[in-house]
C-alpha cells in the first residue's frame, strides 16, 4: 500500500513522504475549515437553508480537493470561493433578483464554460491578456468587499441615512464582534494554525450570554432574542439543494452576464491561487509555469459546475493551501488527506447552525487582509495604471458588486490607454471583453 501511494503520488520525486503528506493535509484543511461554517453563513442571507448549503459545502470541498490530488496530482484544496459566495448572495439573488434555482443554473453554465475552455487552454489564454494591474485591483477589491460584508454582518457598521454609512453604537453586540475580532488577529499575528475556526469558536462562546442574560439579539437574528441557540449536535445531510438547478431559465440572456462574471472572477481566483501557490514552493513545470496547471483548471472548472448542481457557489482553489505547502506538502496526496478530512462534518450540521454571524464576522474581516496583499503589486507611480485599478478596487465595496469593479476597471483601462497613445498595452481579446462588460452594464 505505501509502496503504491509513492509509485502514484511520485513522492520519493518531490522530495516528500507519506507521513509529511498526511500532516500537510491537516495543515490545509485546519488552515481552511472556516469555509463550512461561513459559506453556509453567507448563503443563507438569500433565503437559502443553513443545514443544506453546509451540505453542499462538505460534499464539494470533499470531492473536489480529493479529484485534485489524484488527477492533478497538486497539494491545492478545492472549496466554494470566498467572494464567489458573496457574488452569489448579494449581487445575483439579493441585487439582481434572480431566483436561487436560476441562479444554480448559472453557476453550473459557467462550470460548462469553465470547463471547455480549460481543455482548450483558451482559459489561460484569456487572463494572460487582461492587464495584471487590473487582476491585482480585483483581487483586492474583493477582499474589501469580504470585509464590508463582515462588518456589516456584526452591525458594526450600519445605515446612516445622509451620511450613507457610519459605525453603529456600541452595544453588547458590536463589542462581542470587536473582542471577537481581536482574539483572532492575535491568534493570526502568533501563527497559531486555525486562528480563524478558533477565532469563531470563541466569539460564539462569547455571544451565549447574549439574550440569555444581557441584551437583545433580536434585531440581528432574525427576530429571535438569543443570538446563540442549541438545535442538536447530529443530524443526516440535508441534500434538499441537491438538484435544484434550473437549466433552461438560467440560459436566458438577462442571465449571461450573471454567467460572465462569475466565469471572469473564477478564472482571476483560481489561477491566481495556482500561480501563488507554485511560486513559494517552486512547484513549476520544466518551462516556469504552475505544475500540472491545465489538469488543475480543469478540476477548477469542474467543481463550479459541480457546485450548481448540488446548491451553493462556485468552487475554487484555495490560497490557504499554501499553509500546507510551507508544512512541506509537495503532491496531490496533501489535497486528498484535505479533502477526506472535510467528510464528517457533513453530519454536524446542528452542531455548527449555533456559530451566529457576528462569530463569522471576524474571519470575514481578516480574510480581505489575505486578499489586499495584491496592492502592493499595482504601479500606482504610473496614472494610466493606478486609475483603472483603483477604480476597480473601489467600486467592488462602493457599488457592493463584484461584477461593476470588474467592468469598470476593464473599461477605464481601455479608454486611458487609447487617449494616453499606449495602444500596444490593448489587445484585441481585452476589446472583446470590453463589449461583452458593455453589454452587462446594458443588460442590468
Amino acid at each position: 500500500m505505501i509502496e503504491k501511494l509513492n509509485r502514484f503520488f511520485s513522492l520519493k520525486a518531490n522530495g516528500t513522504n507519506i507521513r509529511t503528506e498526511i500532516l500537510a493535509g491537516i495543515t490545509t484543511f485546519v488552515a481552511a475549515m472556516y469555509i463550512i461554517v461561513v459559506n453556509p453563513a453567507i448563503l443563507s442571507q438569500a433565503g437559502l437553508s443553513f443545514s443544506a448549503v453546509l451540505t453542499a459545502t462538505v460534499i464539494l470541498s470533499a470531492f473536489c480537493s480529493i479529484m485534485m490530488g489524484l488527477y492533478a496530482n497538486n497539494p491545492i484544496l478545492v472549496a466554494p470561493g470566498m467572494g464567489l459566495n458573496a457574488f452569489f448572495t448579494f449581487t445575483v439573488v439579493l441585487g439582481m433578483k434572480v431566483p436561487v434555482e436560476t441562479a444554480f443554473g448559472a453557476v453550473f453554465w459557467a462550470g460548462v464554460f469553465f470547463f471547455v475552455l480549460s481543455v482548450f487552454n483558451v482559459r489561460t489564454y484569456i487572463v494572460k491578456v487582461i492587464p495584471k494591474q487590473i487582476r491585482y485591483a480585483i483581487s483586492a477589491g474583493i477582499g474589501l468587499f469580504i470585509t464590508l460584508i463582515g462588518f456589516t454582518n456584526a452591525k458594526f457598521i450600519v445605515s446612516k441615512g445622509s451620511a450613507i454609512l457610519g459605525m453603529a453604537h456600541l452595544d453588547i453586540i458590536v463589542v462581542t464582534f470587536l473582542v471577537g475580532l481581536v482574539i483572532t488577529s492575535i491568534l493570526l499575528v502568533k501563527n497559531i494554525k486555525g486562528a480563524l475556526i478558533i477565532g469563531i469558536v470563541i466569539t460564539t462562546v462569547l455571544s451565549i450570554p447574549i439574550g440569555r442574560f444581557y441584551g437583545d439579539a433580536s434585531g440581528i437574528n432574525f427576530g429571535t432574542s438569543t443570538l446563540v441557540s442549541w438545535k442538536g449536535f447530529i443530524s443526516a445531510p440535508d441534500f434538499s439543494l441537491l438538484g435544484k438547478l434550473d437549466l433552461v431559465g438560467s440560459l436566458k440572456w438577462s442571465i449571461f452576464p450573471v454567467i460572465f462574471a462569475i466565469l471572469f472572477t473564477d478564472m482571476f481566483d483560481s489561477l491566481s491561487t495556482f500561480v501563488g501557490v507554485a511560486e513559494a514552493s517552486n512547484l513549476v513545470d520544466g518551462e516556469g509555469e504552475p505544475r500540472n496547471i491545465k489538469q488543475s483548471l480543469v478540476v477548477d472548472s469542474i467543481a463550479t459546475g459541480f457546485a450548481g448542481f448540488l446548491g451553493t457557489s462556485s468552487g475554487t482553489a484555495y490560497i490557504e493551501s499554501a499553509a500546507g505547502v510551507q508544512q512541506g506538502g509537495r503532491t496531490g496526496l496533501t489535497a486528498v488527506v484535505a479533502g477526506m478530512l472535510f467528510l464528517p462534518f457533513m453530519f454536524f450540521s446542528p452542531l455548527l447552525s449555533v456559530v451566529p454571524s457576528i462569530a463569522t464576522a471576524p474571519a470575514l474581516v481578516l480574510v480581505g487582509v489575505f486578499m489586499l496583499k495584491p496592492v502592493l503589486k499595482i504601479n500606482w507611480a504610473e496614472l494610466d495604471d493606478a486609475i483603472p485599478a483603483f477604480l476597480a478596487m473601489v467600486l467592488i465595496p462602493f457599488t457592493f458588486s463584484i461584477t461593476q469593479g470588474i467592468v469598470w476597471g476593464f473599461l477605464s483601462w481601455t479608454v486611458i490607454k487609447v487617449f494616453v497613445g499606449k495602444y500596444r498595452e490593448i489587445s484585441a481579446t481585452l476589446i472583446i471583453i470590453d463589449i461583452l462588460s458593455i453589454l452587462l452594464l446594458v443588460s442590468g
